[in-house]
């Protein structure tokens, strides 16, 4: 987006309705991803920071209500998209749409801070004149996080896009993913219906809104069903009816059962089992077998834009969470 001074917008802020006056540096160290106090400072010198519509020092106190915008003289690097030859794992493709299997630690789009070797720079490279989407971003129809891995379908016409987007939107389209999360899930199956939006405190995380904040969140749906229990941990089955941001991750924390080493999320930590050293150990090398989430994007199934064919597509569990889940489950049965 551009400005009448040719100033670009990099960022842009509500500050929340339960904030206290907090230094507008500090703030945004919260909710810009891979920014440092001096960055911020700087660009506060450059008077690239305004607060509705007006140029800020760093030590202003942001209050609820300001609409906060980061500006600078050149374009977002999102915006600046290079075709990059990267390898994909096509499980599928024809005219209209591409299945594509995603490994873990790609990034779907550009974004600050990760500007290249992500899915768009691989798929502007393979493929030519992939439509946008209403965010500017070819071929996407969906995304998943960095570290998940697993489906997704990239539209290669605008026919496709509109097709598969409303099929996402009016959630008539199946996506299953599998997740090791914390501790016993106590029921074989169950439905999580909370509403989830942006972390008012740290925006790199979403959370569950109730009560008299629930305005503050979108409506979200994941059903889920145990498949495995090795004790600590459980191997669950999760669909969504919704698609939110971190949708399973922020879902399975609220009931009690955060998604193994997901560290953005608390899961990195040893949340659940005993105090001995043995133990420690054991779970410390199931981190570094599968350093990452332990959630994959397993299925995904939607009618075909043009020949409206029900179409399905199932994809193995990655080697790091097997190996993992392998770990657990010679763990589960020594204990008994």
């Amino acid at each position: 987006m551009e400005n009448s001074n040719s100033l670009f917008e990099h960022f842009s802020f509500t500050v929340d309705r339960g904030q206290s006056p907090l230094r507008i540096d500090k703030y945004l160290m919260n909710f810009v991803e891979n920014a440092t106090r001096t960055k911020i400072q700087a660009a506060a010198k450059l008077g690239s920071i305004q607060v509705d519509g007006n140029v800020v020092k760093s030590n202003y106190k942001v209050k609820p209500g300001d609409k906060i915008k980061v500006l600078f003289e050149y374009p977002p690097h999102e915006n600046l998209l290079l075709p990059e030859n990267i390898d994909l794992d096509i499980v599928y493709e024809d005219n209209e749409l591409v299945v594509v299997n995603k490994p873990a630690g790609m990034v779907v789009h550009p974004g600050h801070g990760n500007y290249s070797g992500t899915l768009i720079n691989a798929l502007i490279f393979h493929f030519e004149n992939l439509p946008n989407n209403s965010s500017n971003r070819p071929g996407l129809v969906h995304r998943i996080d960095k570290e998940t891995s697993g489906l997704l379908v990239i539209a290669k016409t605008e026919k496709a896009m509109i097709d598969l987007s409303e099929q996402f939107a009016k959630k008539t389209s199946t996506r299953e993913y599998i997740a090791l999360v914390w501790g016993n899930v106590n029921e074989d199956s169950g439905t999580i219906n909370e509403y989830i939006g942006r972390n008012p405190k740290n925006r790199l995380q979403n959370i569950v809104f109730s009560g008299d904040d629930i305005e503050k969140g979108k409506s979200a749906i994941t059903h889920y069903k145990v498949l495995n229990r090795y004790g600590y941990v459980t191997l669950v089955s999760c669909t969504l009816e919704t698609g939110r941001t971190h949708q399973i991750r922020v879902h399975m924390k609220h009931i009690g059962h955060t998604i193994f080493n997901d560290s953005r999320y608390g899961g990195d930590l040893i949340l659940k089992g005993t105090t001995f050293t043995k133990y420690k150990q054991f779970v410390d090398n199931c981190f570094k077998t599968l350093p990452r989430q332990a959630l994959h994007a397993k299925t995904l199934g939607f009618k075909h834009p043009k020949t409206k064919q029900d179409l399905s597509f199932n994809s193995e569990i990655p080697e790091d969470i097997q190996q993992c889940i392998d770990k657990w489950e010679s763990y589960a049965k020594h204990q008994l």
